[in-house]
């Protein structure tokens, strides 16, 4: 038992690392599109911010993560583990056709096909999964709105200055709005994987709380498992958050492209100002510990912020395969991993438990 839970817990970090991968372009595909940054000084720009989160925000995102998708009484090691395989192999094929999807709503499509599965639809936390969904809408539409304002702002405002001159300052002003969005991105993305693997470890302590390999990596989380609070482990915060800066400054270059041109074309101004309206959605869902996709808020306001000069100047068949990608992950991901939940149940013997 807690081999498969070791076992789980390393997939779950290159879950993280896969995630800074594919999400890496969200933090630095308009500075490199504007080429304010190289790629290797903007990834390395990123990755530092994303670390910088775990000193900024609470663990209110891995909270929700953890407990407010599905009902605790049926996580075990093997519902995380189908909920991981399911979510690594959506991300994997996305990353690999370079269409920049949502990890993020891979993981919570991998935690709902399971417990959906295994145990019926009682069992899912309707308010969270509503809430999720529902951002699903609202952060790409915010972040649309926003970057759209902040450019005819701009535009409004500096229409007689040298072209030059203007460029040149917002390529400073980029390293700013950049390093906002990349905190805002870790103290979102930073905590999913986080907060499964909390609950994983909790779970699995509860029934094996003589284990000393558990004692070991959930630690003071005792107290914590007996008066049911939620706790995350030092060394899994800054294990989680280093791995996601790693994976930014591995980076995902092909997902980087369709982002960086694929949709709009991209000046200096209306780079800052998607830069600018996604970390603000970012950030200020991450205080409110709802777990939303940045790969979303970052689209919507690339779109946005090229919507000055007409809906004809957006490539809308772009937009529409990374539409067609969002729509898709959370179903798809709740079958394949609900179905590698069934496989183990009916082929191996996993046992169900007893709720």
């Amino acid at each position: 038992m807690v081999a498969i839970v070791l076992v789980t817990v390393i997939i779950a970090l290159l879950f993280n690392f896969t995630n800074g991968m594919n999400d890496a372009a969200n933090c630095i595909a308009t500075v490199v599109a504007t080429k304010a940054l190289t790629p290797k000084q903007a990834v390395a720009w990123a990755a530092v911010f994303n670390f910088s989160a775990l000193f900024i925000f609470d663990m209110t995102v891995a909270s929700t993560m953890g407990k407010g998708i599905v009902s605790e009484q049926c996580i075990d090691v093997y519902v995380i583990l189908s909920a991981l395989l399911g979510s690594v192999l959506w991300i994997f094929t996305c990353t690999r056709l370079g269409l920049p999807i949502s990890a993020s709503h891979a993981l919570i499509g991998g935690l709902i096909g399971p417990v959906w599965f295994g145990y019926g639809p009682a069992y899912l936390i309707g308010s969270g999964i509503f809430t999720i969904v529902a951002f699903i809408v609202v952060s790409p539409l915010l972040g649309m709105v926003m970057g759209f304002l902040l450019n005819v702002f701009f535009m409004a405002v500096l229409k007689k200055a040298p072209a030059r001159k203007v460029d040149r300052h917002f390529k400073r002003f980029q390293l700013l709005s950049s390093a906002a969005f990349s905190l805002g991105y870790g103290g979102n993305d930073g905590q999913k994987t986080m907060g499964v693997i909390a609950v994983l470890l909790a779970s699995a302590f509860a029934v094996n709380p003589d284990s000393q390999v558990l004692q070991v990596l959930y630690g003071n989380g005792a107290s914590a498992a007996a008066d049911t609070a939620f706790f995350v482990p030092s060394w899994l915060k800054y294990t989680c958050y280093g791995l996601i800066s790693l994976g930014t400054v591995t980076g995902g270059w092909k997902v980087i492209r369709t982002l960086g041109d694929g949709l709009s074309k991209v000046t200096p101004v209306k780079g800052f100002c998607s830069e600018a309206s996604g970390a603000f959605t970012l950030i200020i869902t991450a205080l409110m510990g709802i777990p939303v996709s940045t790969t979303h808020t970052v689209t919507g306001a690339i779109i946005g912020s090229g919507l000055d000069r007409g809906v004809t100047r957006v490539k809308w068949m772009t937009a529409k395969n990374i539409v067609w990608a969002w729509v898709l992950t959370i179903p798809a991901v709740i079958v394949v991993s609900g179905a590698v939940y069934m496989i183990m149940v009916h082929c191996f013997g996993v046992p169900l438990k007893t709720l």
